[in-house]
């Protein structure tokens, strides 16, 4: 696998007002996956989060939207099995103790500034899940999406307020570009 401390990190934004910020952002993942020769790995899209915050539900939700999408992706995380902070080292240990070479796209929600709620990030580097709310939690993910949902700083509260539209709106994109990126990749 591509030693991930050997090359730098770059992250993309992608709005979810563009009308083709899916097939925007399902080419990029497309990219970074051929990059990668995922042929040669198990993809694991995991997805991280809980259905007890509003702003926290984005991971479960496209897992549930992928669950039986594509057989050959497997898909850990979803409304009725989520990976979350109190299982999500376990769920790893898993992963890479079962899966024969795992290819991890990490999938979760994020806080940021203002101007950015409602877009979408990719990165080809892992995420900090729980980074936000101040959780030290393992890094995860050979690349990671991210749907940024509410404002970081203020109290961790504000995820339980935090606007389901966005939420849904993010994850339908983020399961979109997902489905775009396996289809164009298994042609």
């Amino acid at each position: 696998m591509n030693n991930i401390f050997a090359r730098k990190c770059e992250t993309e934004y992608f709005d979810i007002i563009d009308d083709l910020s899916q097939v925007s952002l399902g080419k990029k993942i497309a990219t970074h996956l051929s990059n990668a020769g995922i042929e040669n790995y198990t993809p694991v899209i995991l997805c991280i989060g809980t259905d007890r915050a509003t702003g926290d539900c984005l991971g479960p939700l496209v897992g549930t939207e992928l669950k039986n999408y594509n057989h050959r992706y497997k898909v850990v995380g979803d409304l009725q099995a989520p990976v979350h902070a109190l299982n999500l080292k376990e769920t790893l240990d898993n992963i890479y103790s079962k899966m024969d070479n795992p290819y991890v796209i990490a999938v979760d929600a994020s806080l940021g500034n203002p101007k950015h709620i409602g877009r979408i990030t990719l990165s080809n580097c892992p995420i900090a899940p729980g980074k936000g709310v101040h959780k030290k939690l393992p890094s995860v993910g050979d690349i990671s999406i991210t749907g940024i949902v509410s404002v970081a700083g203020r109290n961790p509260s504000l995820l339980q307020s935090t606007r389901l539209y966005i939420v849904m709106q993010l994850a339908k994109c983020i399961s979109e570009a997902l489905k775009f990126s396996i289809d164009y990749l298994e042609e």
